[in-house]
């Protein structure tokens, strides 16, 4: 019979084309995709309770949006450049994986990125990025995503912009306009203007899913967390079926090599309409969490580990 640590709950799976797979009881539930042929790594699918998708790549109406992919970082002017949008040089870059942990409780990866402005060969930006899966104990999971930024200069500029670092593309039945979801904020308020550009602890997209057995609710809940810069953020959302915490939405913020950004975010996959409580709960046990930290060696081979530490 096999044992707990070689048949762990929670595992990743390295899939051929660039890809890893985050499994929970031999299901798939998200996957990283960070080949070349893509402008920037993305995660997609995300499925809920169901096994159907709660993002979706694109935009269902606007051409224009095919940088929408599910899940990504990316920002609009870093020192005026834009690795936004597909219409640039501008690429980020997977340089290699560092830790594929699986587990009883989670499975999670560490991989090392760069930032390129297309024409210079050292990127602007490194970013080392954590991607933790949890599940609970009601079919339910969450996505923990840490990003630490560090620049190659002394100092970089991030200019004030609506968009980045983390965006979110709900799937069409999602979508408050296309499909019949409901988007949802931590000071209860409801659709996309009383929300766009508003400070809130968490923001959330719910809706309808269809499958096999009939139609369910679904959603996710992206929650900011209190150690990120201008906490609470504010909320760049739309209608259409986006949402994304706003670091830059007041003003510039400008990095340092000797002191890196470090953000951290929570994405609750649910089953039902948003919960209040259980929104509170979950960012409560957020903000008393450790962060990750990546260290050089470890057990036999393992070339990297990854653990929780004091920061």
């Amino acid at each position: 019979m096999a044992t707990e640590q070689g048949s762990p709950r929670c595992q990743l799976l390295p899939l051929p084309d660039q890809q890893v797979a985050f499994q929970v009881d031999g299901q798939e539930c998200l996957r990283w995709h960070f080949g070349g042929q893509y402008p920037r790594p993305f995660f997609y699918p995300l499925n809920g309770p169901s096994g159907q998708s709660l993002t979706r790549m694109g935009h269902p109406g606007a051409p224009n949006h095919d940088h929408h992919r599910s899940i990504w970082f990316a920002h609009a002017k870093v020192l005026g450049i834009n690795f936004w949008g597909d219409t640039t040089e501008a690429r980020i870059r997977q340089h290699r994986w560092l830790v594929y942990q699986d587990g009883q409780q989670e499975a999670a990866l560490a991989s090392e990125l760069g930032w390129y402005d297309g024409h210079q060969p050292e990127p602007l930006l490194k970013q080392v990025l954590v991607a933790a899966l949890q599940p609970d104990q009601e079919g339910q999971y969450q996505l923990e995503l840490q990003s630490t930024w560090t620049p190659t200069a002394e100092t970089l500029e991030l200019q004030q912009t609506n968009f980045g670092m983390l965006a979110v593309r709900v799937a069409k039945n999602l979508s408050a306009y296309f499909g019949g979801g409901t988007l949802t904020n931590s000071e209860a308020q409801v659709g996309e203007p009383a929300i766009f550009g508003q400070p809130a602890r968490w923001v959330d997209y719910s809706g309808p899913v269809t499958t096999a057995a009939g139609q369910v609710q679904e959603g996710i809940t992206y929650l900011d967390h209190p150690e990120n810069p201008g906490y609470p953020a504010h909320w760049h959302v739309r209608e259409d079926g986006w949402m994304g915490a706003s670091l830059c939405f007041q003003g510039p913020l400008v990095l340092r090599r000797d002191a890196p950004l470090r953000l951290r975010y929570l994405l609750d996959v649910h089953s039902g309409p948003v919960v209040a409580a259980r929104a509170e709960r979950l960012l409560q046990g957020f903000t008393e969490r450790l962060p990750w930290k990546v260290f050089q060696g470890g057990p036999r081979h393992h070339q990297f580990t990854l653990r929780r530490v004091e920061s």
